[in-house]
C-alpha cells in the first residue's frame, strides 16, 4: 500500500478553498482511484511553508498511475478551482 501526499505551498499571494477540495475534488480522485483507494483526508495547515495538505492511500503504485493515466487531466484540470498554486506530489510506501 502507499500512501499519496498532496502538498500545497504557502505563498503571500497564494488562495485555497478547503470546502471545495473535501466536496468536490477529493471525492474525484477517490472516485478515479475506485477500489484501490482505501481512504483519504485533507489537512488545513496553520503554521509554516504549507496551505493545505491532502492524503490518499492507495492499494497499490500500479493502480496510482492507471487511475492518473486515465483520469490525471481531468483532476489536474479541476486545481484552478480551489487554489492559485501548483501542488507538489509525494507518494511513499507505507512501512506501518
Amino acid at each position: 500500500m502507499i500512501s499519496v501526499h498532496i502538498l500545497y505551498p504557502k505563498t503571500d499571494d497564494s488562495t485555497f478553498d478547503m470546502d471545495y477540495y473535501c466536496s468536490t475534488h477529493m471525492p474525484m480522485l477517490a472516485d478515479a482511484l475506485g477500489d484501490a483507494c482505501k481512504g483519504w483526508g485533507a489537512s488545513s495547515v496553520a503554521a509554516g511553508a504549507w496551505a493545505a495538505i491532502g492524503w490518499a492511500n492507495v492499494e497499490s503504485q500500479e493502480a496510482f498511475d492507471a487511475a492518473m493515466k486515465e483520469h490525471g487531466a481531468a483532476i489536474m484540470g479541476d486545481v484552478p478551482n480551489y487554489t492559485n498554486v501548483a501542488p507538489e506530489l509525494v507518494v511513499g510506501q507505507i512501512a506501518h
